[in-house]
């Protein structure tokens, strides 16, 4: 509760049933012109004029468990100036639990945006253990009504409702938490278009337990939230040499950690920090709180946010143009941490820049003007200017090389190395050699000196690709390697300083890893210092009729041949497709389709992709559909790994891993 109401423009209390304020939202703090350690721990009662507070509701039994109240007080402010002031309560979003939302004039439009906060509990397999009252009033179905039936009864749209909750889940348990915008179902038939955030509610041992969902009714912030978004699109280029970032984290409101270059930024000394006199809202002016609650959705539903301009107030009271994007690093208590970038140099040098200015943007090899991919790009242009760590996450096929080589080429490395080491590609003995090089008679073989890649990689960039697959007994020098920025090579025993800068990328669930004692803790929190996810293809279908003429294009001037025209029932056909393999995946189709192809039109073999093809969708979960197409591809190669690791864009190692871990063996062919 803490953590989606942090950032509401909308004045919230949460009280408990002695009327004692809990937590205030920053709308709250502003409408009450209070400080939040003012507000939180003392009586509603104590912020209305004496002769008010009879109209408060009263913690002697006011807060009834479905009922709404509202009322009026009298609220003085803090130039002593008395104003009315309405609220409305709802009673035990959860136990012991009530939730007051206040207005006056100035504030009305934020009144529509909070309705209720429907709270409910699933155990592991997805049916409803507990349902609160804000639920009830939300979704109309009382508690006796709900329990133990599976929580997809409330998605309208039956055919999805399985594959959704069942994605849901999946990634809350390997994330901790996950959020999604949808349409939901009351019990009288009508539907509301809901925002939902799910928690994995584990217990001492790391074992997921359960999960909590809240439900919002966020209909009346869609076209809201669509205007923020238009309005705070970057028009402007931003120039690696101009870019000047800060990083800040923190709890809720309060900053606990800045660099110096975010302190010089807002005009704060670390003596400010230390004794904890920086708040995030004290930086921010309050035109930009919407922003920042959009932001802070967008955080909450994937982890992060789209890269946005505002202004942050400095110390002196004067204003700093920056660029910011937010990651949530845990949800409770709730952390994160922001990457800020000072734009008055490039506002300084736009004129200039636009007439002599180099195109840093160059993402040639990255299709898709998708809402999702413009969040990774925004990212990407965020962090490249930074030496900060990058840990690239996705499915196999999702292009986190390219996206590595994008930071590479706008960071101020881009004409220095770029060196790349695929981690599943080298057998586990010589993996070691390949990362630090080793020195003459170092083993048996050993005939000369070998530089290896770190060394390869000085002054530039080095990117790990599967670095899931580092052995356990090899992680402890690359973190040393990492920490002290010096290595020594196999056999050797002088130290020599690197200057690198690490991308890192793996398809594997790190978290999971950890779990099993595959991965080192200490390792992963040194790779995750700015974590960027690329999205599967099936989360950006209306980016694949681009990738489609991209792909024919490419193949068709490679071969050779002349295609004009793309059959509508064959795009219909590519873009309904979920793509297990993702871009990889699509572009071995195609090349494969432009191949079959005699004419001006683009003939794909479309019985490949078929509803009578092997069930990808439903029930099925992403496991079942890599392995199901996995085991299709190796039937049709005869059973031979390689030719079927060069279908699938595959190297061998990595098929071998695929089919070890979905459990593939001779006997499925």
């Amino acid at each position: 509760m803490q953590a989606i109401i942090y950032h509401q423009c909308a004045p919230i209390l949460i009280v408990d049933d002695d009327g004692i304020c809990l937590d205030a939202s920053a709308g709250a703090v502003k409408l009450l012109g209070l400080l939040k350690e003012n507000i939180v721990g003392y009586r509603i009662g104590e912020f209305a004029q004496a002769d008010s507070k009879s109209g408060l509701p009263q913690p002697s039994g006011d807060f009834e468990a479905n009922a709404e109240q509202q009322g009026t007080f009298a609220l003085t402010g803090p130039d002593g100036g008395v104003r009315e002031v309405n609220y409305t309560a709802k009673g035990h979003v959860l136990p012991g639990r009530h939730l007051l939302v206040l207005r006056d004039e100035t504030l009305a439009d934020a009144m529509q945006a909070v309705q209720d906060y429907a709270f409910y509990l699933l155990d592991i397999g997805g049916r409803i253990a507990a349902w609160y009252s804000g639920a009830e009033r939300t979704y109309g179905y009382k508690n006796s009504e709900v329990i133990g039936r599976d929580v997809s009864f409330l998605h309208p749209d039956k055919d999805t409702s399985l594959a959704k909750l069942q994605h849901r889940l999946h990634r809350a348990q390997a994330e901790g938490h996950t959020g999604m915008e949808t349409w939901q179902a009351r019990k009288d038939g009508s539907r509301f278009w809901a925002d939902i955030i799910t928690v994995a509610l584990k217990d001492a041992r790391g074992e997921v337990q359960g999960f909590a969902g809240v439900a919002r009714d966020f209909s009346g912030h869609r076209e809201r939230d669509e205007k923020l978004r238009r309005g705070r699109t970057l028009s402007r280029p931003l120039h690696a040499e101009s870019a000047i970032a800060g990083i800040v984290s923190g709890e809720f409101d309060y900053i606990s950690q800045a660099n110096d270059t975010f302190l010089e930024l807002v005009g704060y000394s670390r003596e400010d920090l230390e004794t904890g006199r920086l708040h995030w809202p004290d930086v921010t002016p309050p035109e930009y709180l919407g922003q920042d609650e959009l932001a802070h959705e967008e955080e909450l539903r994937f982890g992060a946010c789209t890269p946005f301009e505002k202004e942050l107030i400095r110390k002196d009271g004067t204003r700093v143009p920056v660029l910011v994007a937010t990651a949530v690093l845990k949800l409770s208590p709730f952390r994160w941490i922001t990457f800020v970038q000072d734009l008055r140099e490039r506002d300084r040098r736009e004129t200039v820049e636009e007439q002599t200015g180099d195109a840093v943007n160059d993402y040639a090899e990255i299709i898709g003007t998708s809402t999702i991919m413009k969040r990774v790009m925004g990212q990407v242009e965020l962090v490249a200017p930074t030496d900060a760590t990058v840990l690239i996450l996705g499915e196999t096929g999702t292009g986190k090389e390219l996206i590595a080589r994008a930071i590479h080429k706008i960071s101020p490395r881009r004409n220095l190395p770029f060196i790349t080491l695929n981690c599943a590609a080298i057998p586990t003995g010589l993996l070691e050699s390949e990362l630090f090089g080793y020195e003459r008679g170092a083993f048996t073989g050993a005939l000369s000196q070998k530089i290896g890649r770190f060394e390869m990689a000085h002054r530039g960039t080095l990117f790990l690709d599967e670095v899931g697959d580092i052995p356990i007994e090899l992680q402890p020098k690359l973190l040393r390697a990492l920490q002290e920025k010096s290595f020594e090579r196999l056999g050797g025993t002088r130290t020599i300083p690197i200057d690198v800068r690490l991308l890192a990328a793996t398809n594997r669930n790190l978290n999971q890893m950890m779990g099993d004692k595959l991965f080192r803790s200490d390792l992963y929190y040194r790779l995750k210092v700015f974590p960027i996810t690329t999205p599967p293809l099936r989360d950006r279908p209306e980016d694949i009729p681009t990738l489609v003429r991209h792909f024919t294009k490419k193949y068709a001037a490679k071969m050779n041949r002349q295609i004009d025209k793309i059959p509508s029932d064959t795009m219909e056909a590519l873009v309904s497709w979920r793509w297990p393999g993702n871009v990889r995946e699509l572009e071995n189709f195609i090349e494969r389709a432009v191949i079959l192809s005699k004419g001006p039109g683009l003939r794909a073999p479309l019985s490949e992709i078929r509803e009578d093809a092997p069930d990808t969708g439903g029930s099925a979960t992403l496991e079942q559909v890599e392995r199901d197409y996995i085991v299709r591809v190796l039937r049709e190669s005869g059973g031979v790994v390689t030719v079927a690791a060069t279908k699938l864009g595959l190297h061998r190692t990595t098929l071998n891993a695929m089919m070890r871990k979905l459990g593939i063996s001779r006997k499925d062919l």
